[in-house]
C-alpha cells in the first residue's frame, strides 16, 4: 500500500498536541489512572508502559499520595530520531486520601506496564454493630 505524507499536517498535528487546539499550553494525560473500590480496599491503576520499575517512587505524607516514573530516551548514541511521538521524562500524580483510609497498609505492584495500588479501608471506618444497653433489655444497631 502506498501512504502519500504530508509534512505540514504532521507539524499541524504535533503543534496541537504540545499547544492544544487553541494555541495555548496544554498538559498531556501522561499517567492514565483508573479507581474502584473492591470490598475493603481501594484499587487504583496507573498506566506507565516502558516504564522500568526501578523508576518508580511511592511516597506518601499527610495523607497524599504521590507516584513519579521516569521512562528514560533509549536511543542508541549516535541514531538519528525520525518519529519521537512517545512522552519522555518524569512524570507525576498526586492522590490526596481520606482518614477512612489506611496510609501504613498501601500495597503496590507492578507488571506489564500497569502500577496497581491497593488502599485498604481502615478499621475506624468499616461499619460495625454498637450494643445499647439500659432497662432489661439490651439492643444491636449496625452502625
Amino acid at each position: 500500500m502506498l501512504m502519500r505524507t504530508d509534512p505540514f499536517r504532521e507539524l499541524d498535528r504535533l503543534a496541537q498536541q504540545f499547544f492544544g487546539t487553541d494555541g495555548t499550553a496544554s498538559k498531556p494525560a501522561v499517567m492514565p489512572m483508573d479507581a474502584y473500590r473492591s470490598g475493603n480496599e481501594y484499587v487504583v491503576q496507573f498506566d506507565l508502559p516502558g516504564v522500568a520499575p526501578d523508576s518508580i517512587d511511592l511516597d506518601v505524607e499527610r495523607n497524599v499520595l504521590t507516584v513519579k516514573a521516569e521512562r528514560a530516551t533509549d536511543y542508541a548514541e549516535g541514531s538519528e530520531v525520525q518519529v519521537a511521538e512517545r512522552p519522555r521524562g518524569v512524570f507525576s500524580r498526586q492522590l490526596f486520601l481520606a482518614d477512612t483510609l489506611d496510609a501504613d497498609n498501601i500495597t503496590a505492584h507492578y507488571d506489564a506496564g500497569v502500577l496497581t495500588l491497593r488502599v485498604p479501608i481502615a478499621e475506624q471506618a468499616k461499619p460495625r454493630k454498637i450494643t445499647i444497653g439500659g432497662g432489661t433489655e439490651t439492643k444491636q444497631l449496625n452502625a
